[in-house]
């Protein structure tokens, strides 16, 4: 929930963004480095990133344009011999295995062992000697190359944010041998020409493989970055993920640190001192996220601020919470404040009158607020009939679960005081017998049935933002005083990569 969700070259892009890592940033005076979310990326994380490198590979080879390749040389008796390849393209490319370290110099190392791929085009060539006149044929070629890749993916800052430079690539050629026609008997003119190219197509071929993977990397980040940016906001309400120091590289772990602030309409939270040591971080999961007290405490702030604590119930709804058990002072307390009216001509509203207090505890999130509950009656061409309104301070311990893709929200602990009573069928509010029986209801179904309406509106919001598209594996949301910790496996969508480069390259 890192308000995130997701590299190995565009893979590791991926992850990069999500943990928005960054390196030699100027973070100015400590109180800007204060920070607000921490997120951890484990090595077992980056080992899964790393089988998507087949994929990101491929789309480097294929989308690479390799340049025609022309040269010459003189030979004894033939004289000067000429040569063209062009119209090159790449088939049947392989990869046997890649391998990741993550280094504490700020780099990503990839290692891709045995690349095996096609090259095929139209080779031209032409020579001149003591006994010929000049001649130039032109014949069909085949490539068979086997090569390793190594690339260290350093991290660079950019406007408060990191993005990968896979410019330190190596290619080294364990095989690259020439076919002539689909000849594959070895003969003086293959040999020959051979000799002759094998220099300059290794050159070619580092120059654009290793362009065209750097530029996958960029294009993914882009895109990453763009989706990140999109999944913290809503409307009004952002929070600013940008970077509040350098990465800690780790050989088991990348982690990087946030601002944590929200942003609503131009007005921005103040950053505060963070608890946050790393040592509160284990690396027994594939990824963490830490959240203060004082982020969380901002977000429910602007929430506040936006009209976004409200909730109107009608019809079923409306008769699951009066109707909660089956007995005389429950008839009793329901004709009388609806005086006979229907559910569905009826409409509860519930919302909070201030600003939600929010405090992190090892027994769950504890919410403090004032709590506005209005139930009116609607006449046929009136204005609504106010029969019944309250305020009551409320606090609820709750504990947080994400399970099937659905965040849930449990009431674990509940108290409420009624502050203010106003009723058509009390006046006086002499009757103890419906408020009682409000109050009961309140802590038996109330308080459950808003808090899972938050939770419902909590996940449509993060699946708008396609969380529901990741594989979130045995998610764990821990509370501790003045924080949360939700850790997590995962399982990346290889369908996305697939279609996103198949669209974008």
């Amino acid at each position: 929930m890192c308000w995130a969700g997701r590299m190995m070259l565009g893979t590791f892009s991926i992850l990069l963004v999500l943990v928005h890592a960054a390196a030699a940033c100027d973070f100015g005076p400590f109180p800007y480095r204060a920070t607000g979310i921490v997120c951890r990326m484990t090595k077992p994380a980056a080992l899964l990133l790393n089988q998507e490198t087949a994929q990101v590979i491929q789309a480097a080879f294929r989308n690479a344009k390799f340049p025609n390749i022309t040269g010459e040389r003189s030979m004894r008796l033939l004289g000067r011999v000429a040569y063209g390849l062009s119209n090159i393209q790449v088939n049947d490319l392989s990869i046997e295995r890649s391998e990741v370290e993550l280094k504490e110099d700020n780099a990503i190392h990839i290692s891709i062992r045995n690349v095996t791929a096609l090259f095929k085009g139209t080779l031209t060539y032409g020579y001149a000697g003591a006994w010929f006149l000049q001649l130039f044929h032109s014949v069909d070629f085949e490539i068979e190359s086997s090569i390793d890749l190594q690339l260290n993916i350093n991290l660079m800052c950019q406007k408060d944010q990191v993005v990968p430079d896979a410019s330190d690539c190596y290619l080294t050629f364990h095989k690259l041998t020439l076919h002539l026609q689909g000849d594959k008997q070895p003969g003086w003119l293959k040999q020959l020409f051979t000799d002759f190219i094998s220099f300059t197509l290794k050159l070619v071929l580092k120059r654009e493989v290793c362009k065209e993977i750097n530029a996958v990397a960029q294009t993914l980040t882009n895109f990453i970055l763009d989706l990140a940016a999109n999944f913290v906001r809503d409307k009004d309400i952002i929070v600013d993920i940008s970077v509040s120091s350098d990465p800690v590289i780790k050989a088991s772990y990348i982690e990087s640190h946030h601002k944590g602030l929200v942003l609503y309409k131009n007005n921005s939270s103040v950053l505060s001192d963070s608890v946050f040591s790393p040592s509160l971080l284990t690396e027994s999961r594939m990824l963490y996220f830490w959240l203060s007290e004082h982020s969380l405490s901002s977000l429910a702030a602007a929430a506040f601020l936006d009209g976004r604590l409200v909730l109107s119930l009608r019809g079923e709804k409306l008769q699951e919470l009066f109707e909660m058990e089956d007995t005389e002072v429950q008839r009793k307390a329901v004709q009388r404040i609806f005086q006979g009216t229907s559910y569905n001509d009826s409409v509860a509203k519930v919302w909070s009158l201030t600003q939600p207090q929010i405090s992190l505890q090892p027994e769950g999130t504890v919410v403090r607020s004032l709590v506005a509950v209005e139930v009116s009656i609607l006449l046929a061409g009136e204005e609504p009939l106010v029969a019944l309104y309250m305020e009551k301070e409320i606090t609820v311990t709750i504990q947080a679960t994400y399970a099937e893709k659905k965040l849930i929200l449990q009431p674990v602990d509940s108290s409420v005081e009624i502050k203010v009573f106003k009723c058509t069928a009390d006046p006086s509010g002499e009757d103890s017998s419906i408020q009682n029986f409000l109050q009961n209801m309140i802590l038996a179904v109330g308080i459950p049935e808003v808090t899972s309406s938050i939770g419902s509106a909590l996940t449509s919001l993060m699946n708008s933002k396609r969380l529901d598209l990741f594989d979130i594996i045995n998610p764990e949301i821990i509370t501790r005083n003045g924080y949360v910790i939700v850790q997590l496996d995962f399982g990346f969508p290889s369908h996305l990569l697939l279609n996103f480069l198949e669209k974008s390259l």
